[in-house]
């Protein structure tokens, strides 16, 4: 019989140690500057330059090392993956206690990284996979990029066009896909490919593991409205690999991406709310008295991070209970798209055309990258419309939409 595992420690003794062991590496956050200094960035996507990108995704690693080795990261693991196997709350705690120092914030690719890829290995990986790839990634020795979406196949994964053609005793690689963030920082890419053409969408489908330096594997940078190129294209042309890159069964691809796509929707509850709360404080700050209009949209933007927040807390409850969150994964995505809709037309409001002319002032123009990035939202992380339709049908019960 395996050993049963240690007792949770106490959640107040453990923010104390989180705490005590966060002020011997890091300084901590300055939470008393005056609004108007400081640095004044609401972008939603980084706007870097290639360089800028690798520089600070190598800070970004460092720290996370620094926290694994020290045991306040990969909490929620197993100590054969050089986790603590405390239960997922134990590792919001932590968060909470982090978000008080002045610490690298992750960008999208760790996230990506260590809470979807590395979870879906545990679960389809082979033996030799997850010995190989799991620990580094947590440790963040190894960064992994979803090669998922198609320009033709939409918001719809199922309808996947990347071909992967049996050779020998390997396969070989042919597509394009498109809006993949960290591609040009990843060593790991999990492509989605059309393995059996003759099948229907949902199967026919199966995920591998691409080097990301692999012959024929081109990554191009997307430029976004917003300046920057957090976004890729990638091209996979005649890309060969053995069988030993596939992840789970031959032609049950769909099952390992959904395993992906459930992680994805539990990752975004807390999408826009450091934004939202700028946008409420600026609101406050406006140096003049607010329209009736004005005064509902900043209260009605308060009211809605309080809600947003107790979504993600109920989806981690549901994960401390060691139930798969339902509903609440879908409705925390499309409030958190909405809520960052409602921060737009609130600033909107409050800063008139000093939202789109340049006039130096802190605090006016910078908006304009959480204005054009916002709405990208609406896709990345799962599709608004794709949750509406889990939710039709998962919680209320309505008819599927008709097999294609």
């Amino acid at each position: 019989m395996p050993a049963a595992p240690p007792a949770a420690p106490d959640p107040t003794k453990f923010r104390a140690e989180a705490r005590a062991w966060l002020a011997s590496v890091a300084k901590p956050r300055d939470h008393t500057r005056q609004f108007g200094t400081g640095d004044d960035t609401v972008a939603v996507f980084e706007n870097w330059t290639a360089e800028e990108e690798q520089e600070n995704t190598a800070r970004i690693a460092e720290w996370e090392r620094t926290r694994f080795d020290a045991g306040w990261g990969a909490l929620p693991w197993s100590a054969e993956y050089g986790g603590r196997s405390l239960p997922p709350v134990y590792d919001a705690l932590y968060r909470a206690e982090e978000a008080h120092f002045d610490v690298p914030r992750r960008t999208e690719v760790f996230p990506v990284t260590q809470q979807l890829v590395a979870p879906t290995i545990r679960t389809w990986g082979t033996e030799h996979q997850r010995a190989e790839l799991i620990r580094p990634m947590l440790r963040a020795d190894l960064l992994a990029c979803q090669l998922f979406s198609e320009t033709e196949a939409g918001s719809d994964l199922a309808a996947v066009r990347t071909r992967a053609v049996r050779d020998g005793d390997g396969w070989v690689l042919d597509g394009h896909k498109v809006w993949t963030s960290g591609a040009a920082v990843a060593g790991l890419g999990v492509a989605v490919c059309r393995s059996d053409r003759d099948a229907p969408k949902h199967r026919g489908i199966t995920v591998f593991l691409v080097p990301m330096d692999a012959p024929g594997v081109t990554i191009r940078p997307i430029r976004q409205m917003t300046g920057g190129a957090s976004f890729n294209e990638v091209y996979l042309d005649a890309v060969r690999l053995p069988d030993s890159a596939r992840l789970g069964p031959v032609n049950q691809g769909w099952k390992v991406t959904l395993s992906v796509l459930a992680a994805e929707r539990l990752d975004s509850g807390s999408l826009g709310l450091d934004n939202a709360e700028r946008a409420v404080d600026l609101a406050r700050h406006a140096g003049r008295d607010l329209a009736d209009a004005e005064l509902v949209q900043a209260a009605d933007l308060h009211v809605r991070t309080l809600v947003q927040r107790l979504i993600g807390l109920r989806v981690t409850a549901a994960l401390v209970g060691g139930t798969e969150p339902g509903a609440e994964a879908s409705v925390g995505k499309l409030y958190a798209t909405r809520t960052m809709a409602r921060t737009t037309n609130l600033v909107a409001e409050l800063l008139g055309d000093r939202l789109v002319v340049d006039t130096g002032q802190w605090g006016t123009f910078a908006w304009t990258e959480h204005l054009l990035g916002a709405p990208g939202y609406r896709i990345a992380g799962g599709a608004d419309e794709i949750q509406r339709t889990i939710l039709s049908e998962r919680v209320l019960g309505l008819p599927k939409e008709p097999a294609r």
